[in-house]
C-alpha cells in the first residue's frame, strides 16, 4: 500500500473513532432532560449507560477475533451501521424498554468498530510507524469524547431528539465513506489463516481470562483500572443528573461543564504527561491523582455557583485523564511478552467499571443526591490505599521493568 493510501485510510479510521466517541459523549448532557419525557430519573440513566458498557464488554473480544478472519473493513462498516441506526431509534423511542434496546445496540456497534479499527491501524503501519498511528487514533478518541458533550448541548437547543438523529445520520454517512475509501487489507491468506486456526490453542472464555488475570503481577493495576473507570463513569453519569436536579441546568450548561474539563485534560496530557512520567514515575502520578480525584469528587457535594462547579469538575477530569495513561504504561511494562492478554484484560476491567459505576450511581442518586459522590470518593481512597501498599511491596520490580523497557 502506498503512503498516500495509508494516510487516507488512517484519516478515515480516525474519523470513525471520532464519530463513535463523539456519539457516546453527545448524549451525556441531553439525557437528564430527555428522560423527563418518559417520567424516569437517575436510576434509569445509570442503567442505560451501563447497558452500553455491557455490550462492549461482551462483544469487543469477539469482534476483534472475528475481524482477524473476515476482515477489518467489513466489521467497521457493520458496526457503524448498527451504531447509526441505534442512535436514531433512541431518538424515536416512545417507551423506556426501547431506550435500553437502542443503547445496548449502540454498545454492540461500538464493539464492532473499535477493536477492528485499532487492528486496522496495526495492519497498515510498520513497527516504526505504529506508535504514531496509535497516538493519532488515541487523539481522535479523546477529541470525540471531549467535543461530543458540547455538540450535544448545542444540538439540544433545536429539540431534545435532534442530537440522537444527527449522531445516527453522521455515523451512517461515515459507514458509506468507509465502504468507498477504506482498502480491503488481507493480513493472511486463506491457507495461512487455516494454519493459524489449526495451531491456535483452545481459546479461553472471558471468565477463564478474568480468573487468570488474578495471578498476573499487575493484577492490582487492573483493580486500579476498574476503580478509576468506575469513578469516571460514576461521576459523568451522576454529574449531568445532579446538575439538572440540584441547579436545574439546561443541556447546554451541563455540556460546558463536561467539555471544558475534558479539553483542559487532553491539552495537559499532550504537553506535560511525558515530562511528569520521566520526573516522578507512573506510580507516583497514579497515587497523587487518585487522591485528587477523590477530593474533587467529594467537593462536588458542597460547591455552588457555576464557576466553582466548573473548576471542581475540571480538576476531577484532569486527575482521571492523568491516571489512565500512567496505568496503561505500567501494565504494558509488567506484561513483558504477554501484551495481547494484558491489553484485553485492561479493556475488560475498564468495561466492568464503566458498567457497574453508572448502574450503582443511578440507584444511589435515587436514594440520596450526594450519595454517589460520597461513595465514589470512598472507593477512590480505598484504591489509593491498596495501590500504595502494593507499590511499597513491588517497588524493586517496577524499577527493573523500567530498566528493561
Amino acid at each position: 500500500m502506498s503512503q498516500k493510501a495509508k494516510k487516507l485510510a488512517l484519516i478515515i479510521l480516525m474519523f470513525n473513532m471520532f464519530i463513535t466517541m463523539g456519539g457516546i459523549g453527545i448524549i451525556i448532557p441531553v439525557l437528564p432532560s430527555y428522560l423527563e419525557i418518559f417520567g424516569v430519573g437517575g436510576q434509569v440513566l445509570g442503567f442505560l449507560i451501563a447497558s452500553f458498557a455491557l455490550a462492549q464488554f461482551l462483544f469487543s473480544p469477539v469482534a476483534g477475533d472475528l475481524s482477524d478472519r473476515y476482515g477489518r473493513k467489513n466489521f467497521i462498516i457493520i458496526g457503524l451501521i448498527i451504531y447509526g441506526i441505534s442512535q436514531i431509534i433512541f431518538g424515536l423511542a416512545s417507551e423506556v424498554w426501547v431506550l435500553f434496546v437502542a443503547r445496548f445496540l449502540t454498545g454492540l456497534g461500538a464493539a464492532f468498530i473499535m477493536p477492528p479499527t485499532m487492528a486496522f491501524v496495526a495492519d497498515i503501519t510498520t513497527p516504526e510507524e505504529r506508535g504514531k498511528g496509535m497516538g493519532q487514533l488515541g487523539a481522535a478518541i479523546s477529541l470525540g469524547f471531549m467535543i461530543g458533550p458540547g455538540i450535544g448541548g448545542f444540538l439540544a437547543e433545536v429539540n431534545l431528539h435532534f442530537p440522537f438523529y444527527a449522531s445516527g445520520i453522521v455515523a451512517l454517512i461515515t459507514a458509506l465513506l468507509s465502504l468507498i475509501i477504506l482498502p480491503n487489507v488481507q493480513t493472511k491468506s486463506q491457507e495461512q489463516q487455516l494454519q493459524v486456526d489449526v495451531q491456535r490453542p483452545p481459546r479461553e472464555n472471558l471468565l477463564q481470562q478474568l480468573v487468570r488475570s488474578v495471578k498476573t503481577p499487575y493484577f492490582i493495576l487492573l483493580i486500579v483500572v476498574f476503580t478509576f473507570s468506575f469513578g469516571i463513569a460514576n461521576f459523568q453519569s451522576t454529574l449531568s443528573m445532579f446538575l439538572k436536579l440540584k441547579f436545574n441546568y439546561a443541556p447546554a450548561d451541563i455540556a460546558i461543564v463536561i467539555t471544558v474539563g475534558g479539553f483542559v485534560g487532553v491539552i495537559l496530557q499532550m504537553f506535560i504527561i511525558d515530562i511528569l512520567f520521566k520526573k516522578y514515575g507512573e506510580m507516583k502520578i497514579i497515587l497523587i491523582n487518585l487522591v485528587a480525584a477523590a477530593i474533587t469528587m467529594f467537593l462536588m457535594i458542597f460547591v455552588n455557583g457555576y464557576f466553582v462547579i466548573l473548576t471542581v469538575a475540571t480538576l476531577f477530569q484532569v486527575a482521571t485523564i492523568f491516571i489512565r495513561p500512567a496505568v496503561n504504561t505500567l501494565i504494558s511494562k509488567m506484561a513483558d511478552r504477554d501484551q495481547g492478554f494484558a491489553a484485553g484484560m485492561n479493556n475488560a476491567y475498564m468495561s466492568l467499571g464503566n458498567m457497574i459505576g453508572p448502574a450503582l450511581a443511578g440507584i444511589l442518586l435515587e436514594w440520596s443526591l450526594p450519595s454517589p459522590f460520597i461513595f465514589g470518593a470512598i472507593i477512590l481512597i480505598g484504591c489509593f490505599v491498596l495501590a500504595y501498599g502494593w507499590n511499597r511491596k513491588n517497588a524493586p520490580t517496577l524499577v527493573q521493568s523500567e530498566v528493561k523497557s
